[in-house]
């Protein structure tokens, strides 16, 4: 990758447009443009649980698993921003639904609707599984007008699935019991 920015700022973006890989300006609210935010925003926060995990080595597991999904929401970002661009491929996807199944097996079949929270870990993995939600809508939206690759729309399904069974097992592997919904109605 030859293009290095020297300069943070370029003022190109003050009227409300951005430029994409490809040299097209749209508006900062197309819908390309928020599927590429709502990614940049998990990422962000997946960087957090990350920090958060190397802190307890009954997590090391966890870790390997979810580090390199950062990277490749990164490579995501670069297919939404250059259209033609193709990083991502099924042996990802592949990759996550391996995790998810060993994973799902340790932790056994959900038998309840569980809240986010038991601790901070947890938590943040739910706030992961939430965002990569949200990211997928904004693909699926873009999808609509611009069609994306197969294969990107079922990494950003499968990771938030991963997500949820990651919360699952840092509740296990930590020794935290899940929050269990309570119904209301008695």
């Amino acid at each position: 990758m030859g293009f290095r920015l020297t300069k943070i700022y370029t003022r190109t973006g003050d009227q409300g447009e951005t430029g994409l890989g490809d040299g097209r300006r749209v508006p900062k609210d197309h819908p390309r443009v928020e599927a590429i935010g709502e990614v940049d925003t998990l990422n962000s926060q997946l960087g957090v649980l990350l920090a958060g995990l190397t802190e307890d080595p009954r997590l090391n597991e966890v870790y390997e698993v979810l580090a390199p999904c950062q990277h490749r929401l990164f490579d995501l970002g670069g297919e939404l921003a250059m259209p033609a661009y193709q990083a991502l491929d099924a042996g990802e996807v592949q990759r996550l639904e391996t995790a998810i199944d060993t994973w799902n097996d340790e932790v056994g079949a959900l038998e309840n609707f569980i809240l986010p929270g038991g601790s901070m870990l947890i938590a943040q993995a739910h706030v992961c599984r939430s965002l990569a939600r949200s990211a997928e809508r904004r693909c699926q939206q873009l999808n609509a007008v611009e069609p994306l690759s197969a294969v990107s729309l079922a990494y950003i399904n499968r990771l938030s699935d991963l997500l949820f069974v990651a919360a699952r097992i840092i509740a296990r592997r930590q020794a935290i019991a899940e929050i269990l919904w309570q119904s209301a109605k008695p």
